[in-house]
């Protein structure tokens, strides 16, 4: 217990820190859009790392989840004029249930076989996105208004949907928190340290693993509901296989099977995205030379880099490297 107590002292100010840093980021000169949308990839990649961090289960497919919430948040505030809290609702209960049928099917398999059924059910969807004729094809469903939430709060302003969504981002992470120091998640740990023993102790892992993974697609569409109505829209990316490859990248990166790696993780990776563009963009107009403005369209090629050395540095993700020499130094 010794060994742990550095952390358990730490994680607390760190986590306080970061809420009033995030409570007073649009006054210290932060877009607010921009750390909304960091909040809702990070609010993805926590939700991910609940499935495979701690339960031990690779899904490919998470972009069917939060694309999927995606369009039917952003369908059902603009046809239906439902009100936001209630296309948020929708959107993520049709993750849940989406993560139902997904998980229902895959659970029967293990290992690569469990994985390669969540990528070939998330392709299906995605080309069902392509297809329908409510979600604009190739083009996306543009023009989602964010309304007033619950008939007082004007969502137009960012600074009153900054503050919503950081409540919201807020609430499900504690949700995620409790989840995994409850007794079940003390049983999903269990059943990824040694599946055979849960089950030798009386265990339905199956119906753990799939309640984890509604779990998981739940909260994941809840973060692409909310990705709609910051953004105003959703398109082909969200529910493409490379948003999936994206957030096992955040996790593997910040730290798998911790708590704030998914968090730093997403971070990196959001900020690598929309910040190495632009400074293509500005070194070209400083220095003249061309190439520099080709590092926008490079952006997968810097970010696996940073990936490659992240794994031959930081084995255990940056989090996980630096909360196991806190415990080794103790």
């Amino acid at each position: 217990m010794k060994s742990k107590m550095p952390v358990q002292r730490i994680a607390p100010w760190g986590y306080g820190l970061l809420l009033l840093g995030l409570i007073a980021a649009p006054f210290l000169g932060a877009y607010p859009v921009f750390v909304m949308k960091l909040m809702c990839f990070a609010l993805f990649a926590s939700a991910f790392n609940l499935l495979l961090g701690y339960t031990g289960l690779l899904s490919f497919g998470h972009a069917a989840f939060l694309g999927g919430a995606a369009y039917i948040t952003g369908y059902t505030v603009k046809a239906w004029a439902v009100t936001p809290e209630i296309g948020m609702l929708l959107g993520t209960a049709f993750g849940a249930v989406l993560g139902l049928v997904f998980g229902w099917l895959a659970i029967r398999r293990q290992g690569i076989y469990f994985s390669m059924i969540t990528l070939a059910l998330a392709q299906m969807l995605f080309f069902g996105a392509l297809q329908a004729p409510f979600t604009g094809g190739e083009d996306g469903l543009q023009g989602v208004p964010r309304g007033k939430l619950l008939g007082l709060l004007d969502l137009d302003s960012d600074l009153t949907m900054y503050y919503v969504t950081l409540v919201i981002v807020v609430l499900a992470f504690l949700l995620i928190v409790r989840t995994i120091h409850s007794p079940f998640g003390q049983v999903l740990k269990a059943i990824k340290e040694n599946e055979p023993r849960a089950i030798s102790l009386g265990y339905d892992v199956n119906r753990f693993k799939l309640l984890a993974f509604v779990i998981s697609a739940a909260l994941t569409g809840l973060a692409g509901s909310l990705k709609t109505m910051v953004l105003g829209f959703a398109t082909l990316s969200d529910v493409h296989w490379t948003t999936s490859g994206h957030v096992i990248l955040m996790t593997l990166m910040g730290g798998l099977g911790t708590l704030s790696g998914p968090l730093l993780g997403s971070a990196v990776v959001v900020a690598l995205e929309n910040k190495i563009g632009d400074f293509g963009t500005f070194m070209a107009r400083t220095t003249g030379i061309e190439w520099f403005s080709t590092l926008g369209e490079s952006v997968t090629i810097v970010t696996g880099l940073i990936f490659v050395l992240c794994v031959l540095l930081f084995r255990r993700g940056i989090m996980g490297e630096l909360i196991a020499r806190l415990q080794r130094r103790k």
